[in-house]
């Protein structure tokens, strides 16, 4: 039987935030992978210019991150194991979060050229 689409239950919103989380965990310019944990620190989070912005080659639509200023998407994130607050003040993705399937991978994270 294959696995349960969306097991957590997340809703629309969190799901577009930890796609984006994901992909922010995979940019060397803005993660940092703890080798004990496993869980990935996000330095710092993108900031728009116009109506999108880049994680690494991706160009994310500023509409698809609604999430991230949105406390109670961390909240919820935060509470399912999929992310939490490192000591730095910054948040890192746990393992469980890395391995979510959001399935909005390709819907939102689009290539570029630029």
């Amino acid at each position: 039987m294959p696995p349960k689409a969306n097991p957590l239950k997340l809703n629309k919103l969190q799901l577009k935030t930890l796609t984006l989380l994901q992909a922010l965990a995979e940019d060397p310019a803005t993660a940092t992978t703890d080798p004990e944990t496993g869980m990935v620190q996000i330095g710092r989070l993108p900031h728009p210019h116009g109506d999108h912005f880049h994680i690494g080659r991706y160009v994310v639509m500023k509409a698809d991150a609604s999430g991230l200023d949105n406390t109670g998407v961390w909240m919820a994130l935060m509470r399912k194991g999929l992310a939490q607050p490192s000591p730095s003040g910054q948040v890192s993705v746990t393992p469980e979060g890395l391995a979510y399937e959001t399935g909005l991978r390709d819907a939102i994270l689009h290539g570029t050229d630029h």
